[in-house]
């Protein structure tokens, strides 16, 4: 490794530089609300809540019922979209009770 002399005004414009670049990207996380969502749940976390098996989730990932997100090579859910797709799957219990039951 090596040392790397720089000029101070060299060094000052890449300071600045580099302070517009995190000015932008807090901006782009505060429009987008990076950074203050809940935690992602794993496979594991949604197999438990949705009492189903890997195989079940694989399948509603593939058909897009679920969405998810693949950070080096583990999948993660969000936990607001785990919540509605678990409304969807309670209203559809019970319209499917209300049918047999002939309601």
């Amino acid at each position: 490794m090596g040392i790397v002399n720089v000029e101070s005004r060299t060094f000052e414009r890449m300071l600045a530089r580099f302070e517009e670049f995190a000015r932008r990207m807090d901006a782009l996380c505060h429009a987008h609300r990076i950074g203050e969502s809940e935690p992602w749940l794993d496979n594991q976390q949604v197999c438990q809540l949705l009492n189903i098996s890997k195989r079940t989730l694989q399948t509603l990932r593939g058909n897009g019922s679920l969405s998810y997100t693949q950070i080096n090579h583990k999948i993660y859910y969000r936990a607001e979209d785990v919540r509605s797709f678990l409304a969807v799957l309670e209203a559809r219990r019970k319209h499917e009770q209300r049918r047999r039951n002939g309601v």
